[in-house]
């Protein structure tokens, strides 16, 4: 057998975080391998090389085909790869995340378990969406209201701008092309912000699953992040694409998106803003969780201990100091 040199697996610590990659590439009827540390993309015109550790997100459409060797790589880059339908529409499967904590995942568990958490978490994301007034005491009910009528005031005012006529939100998530030029829009662009803000939630360490306003949904916490920010990225980018009317608006508004998303930030943002939601305040203002693993044992009495050790007592006299690693 001959060994064919290869590019040594890097270590977590040696990875851009999340906050430092591109947004996410949006791929469909190529196919994808490796080279060295580099994916390479192959269609019709050529072939390219890209940086696996750049990306946050790779979009695999209709198409694609993709070798074991790339799936190693993206997977050990951190790279999150999630498996989409036409236009990137339809969500199938994701990969890997980029942490070996689980520290924000616990939190996001202890949160959602509890009525007054859970409210208080809730509150914080809208209270993001109306940073000069007060929601602290509002109730769900009231909050669903004032978040309906921003979200309609937005739609009217994007509309206006662009000068595209708005009848309401009406599309066929099975057929993206049965719906208005700017229906189309707003599912392309908001399919892009469902991609990344998943793959920022699970390379941080998040359960996609455990929403706080958004619940029994295996994405319902990736509803909840995104719509942080639809009124100000997709819904008005949406409306201006349809205005300009391309040939492919599906592409159109990925391209957009894409753009979008890297001018304004907006992968460092929601990695700041999850952590906000789940932690204390003076946790959140901290550096993200280092990327090393950190398995322990839990013990009832006394909280964390090591692992990798044989521990040799069984009563309620034991003491720990008393274990024999293997």
């Amino acid at each position: 057998m001959i060994n064919k040199p290869c590019i040594e697996k890097p270590e977590l610590q040696q990875l851009p975080q999340m906050r430092e990659r591109f947004s996410f590439l949006y791929l469909e009827r190529c196919k994808i391998s490796r080279a060295d540390s580099a994916i390479t993309v192959t269609e019709q015109r050529g072939t390219v090389h890209i940086p696996a550790a750049a990306l946050s997100v790779l979009l695999l459409g209709p198409g694609s085909n993709i070798t074991h060797r790339a799936v190693e790589l993206l997977g050990d880059a951190g790279t999150s790869i999630v498996w989409v339908g036409e236009r990137g529409v339809r969500y199938y499967a994701h990969g890997r995340p980029l942490t070996h904590s689980a520290r924000l995942l616990v939190a996001q568990a202890k949160a959602v378990s509890n009525t007054h958490s859970k409210l208080a978490a809730a509150r914080k994301m809208y209270q993001m969406r109306f940073p000069n007034e007060d929601v602290s005491n509002m109730t769900m009910q009231q909050l669903r209201g004032k978040e309906g009528a921003r979200i309609r005031a937005v739609y009217r005012n994007s509309s206006k701008e662009a000068g595209v006529e708005w009848h309401g939100r009406e599309y066929d998530p099975d057929d993206f092309s049965t719906g208005t030029p700017v229906n189309m829009a707003l599912s392309a662009a908001h399919a892009c912000l469902y991609g990344l803000a998943h793959s920022v939630i699970v390379a941080i360490g998040c359960s996609p699953g455990l929403g706080f306003i958004h619940v029994g949904h295996e994405k319902s916490f990736v509803y909840d992040v995104a719509d942080l920010y639809k009124a100000e990225f997709t819904i008005p980018l949406a409306f201006k694409i349809a205005a300009e009317n391309p040939e492919d608006i599906g592409s159109a508004v990925r391209r957009a998106v894409r753009d979008a998303i890297s001018g304004g930030n907006l992968i460092e943002r929601m990695v700041r803003d999850v952590r906000r939601i789940l932690l204390q305040p003076e946790d959140a203002m901290q550096d993200e969780e280092p990327l090393v693993s950190m398995l322990n044992l839990w013990d009832e009495k006394i909280g964390l201990i090591a692992s990798g050790i044989s521990y040799r007592c069984v009563d309620e006299n034991t003491n720990y100091d008393d274990a024999v690693d293997y």
